[in-house]
């Protein structure tokens, strides 16, 4: 059971992302249905078999006080799809202020980007028009959807239809 399902709320909104042994509890119990399966995945028991679960919706609303997307390393390289800001460079990435913190730019999700190590020494204390570099895309704060669109692009593609953002090339 290594695939996981995606958890929507009554109104369609993402949840959480559990375990598929967690999901087919959960429809057992009458406290979800299932929206999508797996194709060609059943999980077998001795007497009964299972249709692999992708997408189970909760048929009571949950109020989830909202959390956010974490603002760390991992986060941020996901968000910038791994890449340098600058150049594209895969190599030796770190975190850049694009408003260095001399300058009042504050550690947050609009000012942060990955960029390579060659680029964050080129450009250095400076903005980046100074410095004569350009951001690939401008800095922005993920949702949950995003990063969950992202995953469904490479592992999970039944959860697209179930998520209204979609990933950003």
């Amino acid at each position: 059971m290594k695939k996981r399902v995606l958890v929507l709320n009554l109104d369609y909104s993402p949840v959480a992302i559990v375990s598929a042994q967690k999901a087919i509890v959960l429809c057992l119990m009458d406290k979800a249905n299932c929206l999508s399966t797996y194709e060609l995945l059943q999980i077998r028991t001795v007497s009964r078999s299972f249709d692999y679960p992708a997408v189970i919706r909760l048929n009571a609303y949950k109020n989830i006080p909202y959390k956010g997307v974490i603002l760390n390393r991992n986060n941020l390289f996901r968000r910038d799809q791994g890449v340098c800001q600058y150049c594209e460079s895969t190599k030796q990435l770190t975190i850049d202020h694009v408003i260095p913190r001399s300058k009042g730019g504050k550690s947050n999700w609009t000012n942060l980007v990955t960029a390579c190590h060659r680029c964050n020494v080129k450009k250095g204390d400076k903005l980046p028009e100074e410095a004569g570099m350009r951001l690939k895309r401008e800095p922005f704060k993920p949702s949950l959807s995003y990063f969950l669109a992202n995953y469904a692009q490479s592992s999970a593609e039944e959860w697209l239809p179930y998520l209204s953002e979609k990933v950003v090339s």
